[in-house]
């Protein structure tokens, strides 16, 4: 069956609500101090997170069975320290583009590691596309590769802050119609390529009548973004990206930084062997970071247009669910998805990994 068969009659109506329907995550991970026995470079972290709180304060969790002490550092200092699992709450630090701590095991491969949310001003949902543990115990690194819903309200403070950051290269899924209402600000000296999942499609003529309607778009939208022939030259343009060392770090962004965005992120964990769990719950983040903003359009629609609405700006495990299934519907497996779909052979994988893999 040729890809875009199952999807060819879906309406351009379907795929703009669906897809344009944009009107604390877990954070972990990164680069290990390099060591020239194998052993010594496995990562005992099973789990490590930090978060930003308000104030100014940040707290680290982790957990490294068979260690029996984990040391805290940050900007070159011990900040604190505590045994296999732990959690602590680190305040009285100075203001930085983003506080990266260092997770020392008595034994094995420290982690370094930041909470995943880039805060800007002009953003709700830009964060790091890293910072996971993978089934075989290796942690994509972080710093390398960002996502974000739209760009267009950046300031000149964050486009700054960005190009400190290394952000070099900005993948825009968008329609034309988004860019041309909306056009991106990026960082001074950064690439900017449209890799239009919809390109083509045209823009919607009607919106759903129903919440049950609403979430069949959602539902379909996904599926496109798997098998859509455009869909498929975005995709295979930003694995691209990434894969090329010279262009990294590199930026993927739609309007509100989860349908379009969410796929390309939640093939990239699956393809660098992130379980399917941590990939759901990286999807379902944005739920988080976007519920002011989704509540204040919901605010302001009558309560019966609200629920109409509403499934269109989250995002749920069906739709993501929808993605897979498209995957082993249309490919039988993802490495198959990935060759055939996206043009990523097994070397371009192994490549891959070796460069965004740690551990």
């Amino acid at each position: 069956m040729n890809p875009v068969t199952r999807v060819k009659a879906l309406s351009t109506a379907a795929l703009a609500a669906a897809l344009l329907a944009g009107i604390t995550a877990p954070a972990a991970s990164a680069h290990p101090q390099h060591s020239a026995s194998r052993s010594a470079q496995r990562i005992p972290f099973t789990s490590a997170t930090v978060t930003e709180n308000a104030g100014g304060t940040y707290t680290v969790t982790w957990s490294a069975p068979g260690t029996h002490g984990v040391t805290i550092r940050t900007g070159g200092r011990t900040v604190a320290r505590g045994g296999a699992t732990g959690s602590v709450t680190v305040s009285g630090l100075a203001a930085a583009d983003r506080r990266w701590f260092d997770l020392v095991p008595d034994r094995g491969t420290p982690l370094h590691l930041a909470d995943r949310l880039i805060r800007l001003q002009g953003t709700v949902n830009f964060r790091d596309a890293g910072g996971y543990r993978t089934r075989d115990g290796r942690w994509v690194r972080m710093g390398e590769v960002y996502r974000s819903d739209a760009l267009d309200k950046l300031t000149d403070a964050d486009l700054d802050k960005l190009k400190r950051l290394g952000v070099r290269t900005v993948f825009d899924l968008r329609m034309e119609s988004e860019r041309a209402t909306a056009p991106d600000r990026v960082p001074a000296g950064a690439a900017h390529v449209v890799a239009d999942v919809l390109a083509g499609t045209g823009t919607f003529a009607s919106m759903p009548k129903s919440p049950a309607e609403a979430e069949a778009m959602m539902v379909e939208g996904n599926r496109f973004m798997v098998s859509g022939g455009t869909a498929r030259t975005a995709y295979t343009a930003v694995l691209d990206g990434i894969a090329d060392d010279d262009r990294r770090g590199v930026l993927f962004h739609c309007t509100a930084g989860k349908d379009r965005t969410g796929w390309s992120s939640a093939a990239l964990l699956t393809a660098l062997g992130v379980p399917e769990e941590t990939v759901m719950a990286d999807y379902l983040a944005s739920n988080t970071y976007r519920a002011a903003a989704n509540e204040a359009v919901l605010s302001h629609l009558p309560a019966q247009q609200a629920a109409v609405y509403k499934p269109l700006l989250d995002v749920r495990p069906a739709y993501l669910n929808a993605s897979f299934d498209e995957v082993e519907e249309e490919y039988g497996s993802f490495r198959t998805y990935l060759r055939k779909g996206l043009g990523l052979d097994q070397q371009d994988l192994k490549e891959l990994k070796r460069d965004l893999l740690v551990g």
